[in-house]
């Protein structure tokens, strides 16, 4: 019945996505978020106090998601079998973004493709933190690359991970996790205290699903016969060209199966950020590389979940013996 769960929510995240009216445990969790830092900051003003109050947020929210999903989940179980099996599935169902993911790249490459560049900076604005206003359609095509290739972790391997941990309460305080990360862990002045202890830990939670992406996208690349060996030497070269100690992994491994070069400077919020390249580039990065690491993602998202449902049924079984 688990696994039955996993991959029905897999393939409503294929084919639904998230749509925008639709209730989302993410928009829950951002309104908690916003709540309680706004308490953290009418109490502490000083830097030092900041990082004791991001701490205590960090504990309050991820401790009410885990708390709301684990209890939501038990009371719809006794209530019926059934019911809280449809409820597991919903929850694990919000928790995938590989569609999401899809539907915005696309968004980027078809504003690319047929509309102005004014267009294409304005869609890419919605899923990159960077400047995207003086962005010319290369840089646009690496921003977007390197976004999906980053967030097949965050949104695919990572809540899969934890699902295969602890199931959908843990999966569900994962996404808080990496929700806190994405609202307040930013290192420039407005974030930088307060967000301490949230990007941190982010960096804690992602960091064996970040390795397995470079495995997991590395077959992937094998699979869609792009250059399966320069993902895996690139991928373990660059795993540290970012201030991240995940992101590397699945951009570098990305660029590696593409041929192309990621990463460089960027502006984000007014403030310049040098940073360092990832990849060789053995030729110029073109629109149709978003197409391609888009089917990188469903790749190694299958591959994923085929992998920790081989696990899950294989501790379970050696559990019954």
């Amino acid at each position: 019945m688990t696994v039955l769960a996993w991959c029905v929510a897999w393939l409503l995240d294929r084919w639904l996505g998230d749509p925008p009216h639709w209730p989302h445990p993410v928009r829950w969790i951002g309104a908690l978020i916003n709540f309680t830092q706004r308490g953290v900051r009418r109490v502490c003003h000083s830097a030092s106090a900041l990082r004791i109050g991001g701490g205590v947020m960090w504990l309050v929210v991820v401790g009410i998601t885990w708390g709301v999903a684990w209890g939501v989940l038990t009371l719809a179980t006794k209530i019926h079998p059934w019911f809280g099996w449809c409820v597991e599935v919903w929850m694990i169902y919000t928790l995938l973004a590989a569609r999401c993911l899809d539907d915005a790249a696309r968004e980027v490459e078809r504003a690319l493709r047929h509309g102005t560049l004014s267009d294409s900076r304005e869609k890419l604005s919605w899923i990159v933190g960077r400047d995207t206003s003086q962005l010319q359609p290369p840089q646009i095509t690496r921003a977007v690359v390197e976004t999906v290739a980053e967030n097949t972790v965050d949104g695919v391997i990572a809540p899969l991970f934890f699902l295969l941990l602890g199931g959908a309460p843990l999966a569900m305080a994962y996404k808080a996790v990496n929700t806190l990360d994405s609202m307040v862990g930013y290192k420039h002045e407005k974030y930088r205290a307060i967000g301490m202890v949230s990007a941190r830990l982010d960096d804690v939670a992602n960091f064996i699903p970040a390795r397995l992406s470079w495995l997991l996208l590395s077959f992937a690349a094998w699979l869609c016969r792009h250059n399966a060996a320069g993902a895996l030497r690139i991928g373990w070269r660059d795993r540290r060209n970012h201030s991240s100690p995940n992101c590397a992994w699945s951009e570098a491994t990305v660029a590696g199966a593409l041929g192309v070069r990621l990463g460089g400077p960027n502006d984000y919020f007014g403030e310049r950020v040098e940073k360092p390249w990832i990849g060789d580039e053995i030729r110029a990065i073109n629109i149709d590389d978003i197409s391609h690491t888009i089917r990188l993602m469903w790749v190694s998202s299958t591959l994923t979940l085929a992998l920790f449902a081989l696990l899950h049924v294989t501790l379970a079984g050696a559990a019954l013996l």
